[in-house]
């Protein structure tokens, strides 16, 4: 048997896939000529699969993808083959977890606001100088200080997508308190997605949580805006061609949704002239969700265990449907 790496790995890696192989040969092509070369017999391959490579696979069963992601992976002639793609998923649920956490903490306590006040050596909560000095302390007397620093435990987290990453994103929210409802279109352990308008109108955060695929593009647009509570924020680390942004621009403009956290856009960088920039309730981070000096080391032992299960005949992990880009 024969397994084909390219683009080619490093030293470190390719020991450690070495070493999972036994006696399958591994290729570790340094140049598309001699992955066309190599690729010809081969039995499983990692790494970017072009539709050139693939028509010179002969012999070809498996392809471990090197991303989570498959919507830029997939061509045609991929989907049709019948061989099996496994991807990355599982990866990064936890840290993409923390990070959506971070963003409700902050527009649950005003952190974000908070910081800017600092910059500005400004001593004051948010809900008005005004209402400070009508707040009763002791006295049990609601202020718009206390309405603007709502109680997470009386919350409810809305995920769309309850796949690794909307688990543990569930989980957290729990550990907080809060409601957690989802929707997801295989998971029994959430509602269907036709329930998606009620999971809308009940959430105070709504996190999206699901992959791009040809169901999911735009699936945020004015109509599930609308949906939302004025009062709700929403949180997109799933992929940036979920939400459509100039439908999001409106929302928060006519101030129909209180805020957002985006960590992916539908163009990336998101151009400095974007008006997401402008909104002082909106957080804005690069695409870095899912950054941690653990994801390298479990990327490497995704390839290592299909490996090591291809060459023993056992099931693969994180098997994807080609025709569903998850």
């Amino acid at each position: 048997m024969k397994f084909v790496i390219h683009p080619a790995v490093d030293e470190h890696r390719f020991a450690a896939i070495i070493a999972a192989a036994g006696e399958m040969q591994v290729v570790n092509a340094q140049d598309n000529i001699e992955a066309l070369s190599a690729i010809a017999d081969a039995d499983a391959f990692f790494g970017k699969m072009t539709p050139e490579l693939l028509a010179a696979a002969k012999h070809l069963r498996w392809i471990q993808s090197p991303t989570a992601s498959l919507e830029h992976y997939l061509f045609p002639a991929l989907v049709e083959h019948p061989l099996t793609l496994t991807n990355m998923r599982g990866l990064f649920s936890d840290v993409i977890a923390d990070h959506v956490m971070g963003y409700v903490l902050c527009f649950a306590r005003n952190l974000h606001t908070y910081v800017r006040y600092q910059l500005e050596r400004r001593y004051e909560p948010v809900g008005g100088e005004a209402a400070r000095s009508n707040f009763t302390h002791g006295a049990g007397v609601m202020t718009a200080i206390d309405l603007a620093h709502p109680h997470l435990g009386d919350q409810t987290m809305g995920i769309v997508g309850f796949g690794g990453i909307g688990a543990e994103i569930g989980k957290r929210a729990a550990a907080f308190g809060m409601k957690v409802i989802a929707v997801d279109p295989v998971n029994p352990a959430a509602w269907p997605m036709d329930k998606l308008p009620e999971l809308l109108a009940a959430s105070d955060y709504v996190t999206i949580a699901a992959p791009h695929t040809p169901k999911t593009a735009h699936l945020f647009e004015a109509a599930q805006l609308a949906r939302m509570k004025p009062s709700a924020y929403l949180i997109n680390i799933g992929r940036g061609a979920i939400v459509d942004l100039s439908a999001l621009v409106k929302a928060l403009r006519d101030k129909r949704i209180a805020g957002a956290g985006l960590d992916v856009y539908e163009k990336e960088p998101l151009p400095a002239n974007h008006a997401l920039w402008e909104f002082p309730n909106v957080i804005l981070t690069p695409h870095i969700a899912g950054s941690s000096p653990r994801i390298a080391e479990r990327h490497l032992n995704v390839v290592v265990e299909n490996l090591r299960r291809f060459v023993a005949a056992e099931p693969l992990m994180n098997i994807a449907d080609k025709r569903e880009w998850f």
